[in-house]
């Protein structure tokens, strides 16, 4: 993670900006103290006060915390993941990769689940990956020509809900015709729901490479180009070309939801390293 170390850089600041009034206190004064002013730059070098409060600013403790604790942000476990992803896809039906992102699911019931998502030329791909096993244990492939509608917008409940969830979230619908069945909306397990929704990673503040690829309004619109470009060249007959883009409340149709409350306290729809066991 030097990356992250690198934000400890306005201490360097601080110093070239200390280091450079002393040289201009060195043209003021008289040559007879000339040397005292050369003597200066190391002093300051070597105080330890103010790094030790830019490094305390910047690192800070629920920043040490994520670093620790998700697999996603151990050195070199990123890369491997998008090589072990990029392997996967199907040229001949997905094409070339656009983007590659790394974001939270949330599933009707409002459980978080991490995700490696990529947008192709033909397809949205949504892979469920072990970071810990270094292992893509599922591929949700989505044609882009069927993308009809992209909505985003903050998170809702119905009135009566004790769940509660903060920030923003991306859902994209690719079958605005089909609404999902009275057994599937009950089912935690269902998996036959026409929409996917889509929030930022916890790690997304960490540094600014983390901050692009949990980007979910970039997302929302290079996919939204992805798409347009697909309808235009590959149109479903019987089926409305384009994309609707909406700028609304994400509805989940969730009343108590303990299961997610207990799960998304703990992240255990995160790879994070758990006391002795890897989850």
């Amino acid at each position: 993670m030097a990356e992250v170390k690198e934000e400890a850089v306005p201490g360097e600041e601080q110093q070239k900006q200390l280091s450079h009034t002393s040289e201009r206190a060195e043209d003021t004064q008289p040559a007879a103290r000339s040397e005292d002013a050369e003597e200066r730059p190391p002093e300051v070098t070597a105080a330890p006060s103010i790094p030790q409060n830019d490094a305390s600013s910047v690192v800070s403790p629920v920043n040490q915390f994520r670093m620790k604790r998700f697999f996603v942000l151990r050195p070199g476990t990123l890369n491997q993941a998008l090589k072990d992803i990029e392997a996967l896809v199907d040229k001949e039906v997905d094409g070339s990769i656009h983007s590659i992102w790394l974001m939270a699911e949330v599933d009707h019931w409002n459980n978080e689940k991490e995700r490696l998502v990529l947008i192709t030329d033909s397809s949205l791909l949504v892979c469920k990956y072990d970071f810990v096993m270094f292992n893509c244990e599922q591929v949700q492939r989505i044609p882009l020509n069927f993308v009809d509608r992209i909505s985003y917008g903050s998170f809702s409940f119905p009135k009566h809900s004790i769940l509660q969830r903060e920030g923003e979230g991306v859902r994209v619908f690719w079958d605005r015709l089909r609404e999902p069945s009275f057994t599937s909306r009950w089912n935690p397990f269902a998996t036959d729901f026409p929409f996917i929704t889509f929030t930022y990673h916890p790690v997304r503040n960490i540094n600014d490479k983390f901050t692009s690829l949990c980007d979910i309004q970039k997302f929302r619109e290079q996919l939204k180009e992805a798409a347009q470009k697909v309808h235009a060249m590959k149109p479903v007959p019987g089926k409305a070309n384009g994309v609707l883009v909406l700028n609304q409340n994400i509805h989940i149709e969730a009343y108590v939801g303990l299961m997610s409350f207990l799960g998304n306290q703990n992240k255990l729809g995160y790879c994070m390293a758990r006391g002795n066991i890897g989850f």
